[in-house]
C-alpha cells in the first residue's frame, strides 16, 4: 500500500475528521471557525484535524482575505475506493472458487 493511501486511512481513522469530511461534502467550503460552530470541538482542535486532512490530500485550503476556507478534495477518496474495490473483487473471486470447491458434484473452473 502506498504512503498516500496510508495517510488517507490514518486521516479517516478519526471520527471527528470523518464528520468534518461529511460536513464539507454537504455544505461545501467552510472556515475552521464555521466548522467549530458545527462540532463540539474547539477551533484549535478543528485546525489540527484540518491540518491532518490537508496532509493526506483530503482538503485544500484557500485564503480569502483574513479567512482560510477548507474545500474537500475528493480524488484521494476516489483512489482509495478504487483500491478497496480491487481488493474486494479479488476476495470475491477467491470466495467464489472456494464455494465451487465445496459444492458436491460440481467441478471447479
Amino acid at each position: 500500500m502506498s504512503d498516500a493511501k496510508q495517510e488517507v486511512f490514518a486521516a479517516l481513522a478519526d471520527p471527528n475528521r470523518r464528520t468534518i469530511i461529511e460536513i464539507l461534502i454537504a455544505d461545501g467550503a467552510k472556515t475552521a471557525t464555521q466548522l467549530a460552530d458545527d462540532l463540539p470541538i474547539s477551533r484549535q482542535g478543528i485546525t489540527k484535524h484540518l491540518n491532518i486532512l490537508a496532509a493526506a490530500g483530503l482538503v485544500t485550503v484557500v485564503q480569502r482575505g483574513r479567512d482560510k476556507y477548507y474545500y474537500l478534495t475528493p480524488e484521494p477518496l476516489e483512489e482509495t475506493a478504487v483500491w478497496l474495490a480491487a481488493i474486494a473483487a479479488r476476495w470475491d473471486k477467491r470466495l467464489h472458487k472456494l464455494h465451487e470447491l465445496l459444492q458436491p458434484g460440481q467441478e471447479s473452473s
